[in-house]
């Protein structure tokens, strides 16, 4: 099974009760390298942020607009171009994501994500952990 036939078609950006964040909409896999696909780790599963390997960034919706944060440090063993723990940052937005990124022999091009954790702080604004899970997928 391809690691990507799991993503939600979502038609457009909607706020997330309780959270910073609006829904992700429909993101594309990028055209070279691999990205990680994050919802929220509830019962409602909510595409909430992508990361990419190359260019390495982290996109998320907030306030309405898509904003794109670029990756400032990354630690631990790297997993398809993604670091167990990554920080990233845009003027006024700082984030770090936590991941777990598993290989699986049904996944193709791609990889899980049993557990997660997005942390964002915003000037001005109290921050958020958001728990995520999600998948990791590949181009070509």
């Amino acid at each position: 099974m391809n690691a990507l036939a799991f993503l939600p078609l979502l038609l457009a950006a909607t706020p997330i009760a309780g959270l910073p964040l609006d829904v992700l909409p429909k993101q594309d896999l990028p055209a070279t390298g691999c990205a990680a696909f994050l919802w929220t780790a509830t019962e409602q599963r909510t595409l909430v942020a992508m990361a990419t390997a190359e260019p390495a960034r982290l996109r998320v919706s907030l306030d309405g607009a898509i904003v794109d944060l670029t990756r400032t440090a990354q630690r631990g063993a790297a997993n398809f171009g993604l670091g167990e723990s990554a920080d990233y940052a845009a003027p006024g937005i700082r984030a770090t994501l936590d991941l777990t990124i598993e290989t699986r022999g049904d996944l193709v091009k791609g990889a899980a994500i049993p557990d997660g954790a997005l942390r964002l702080d915003r000037d001005g604004k109290d921050g958020v952990v958001v728990p995520v899970t999600g998948l990791v997928g590949c181009a070509g």
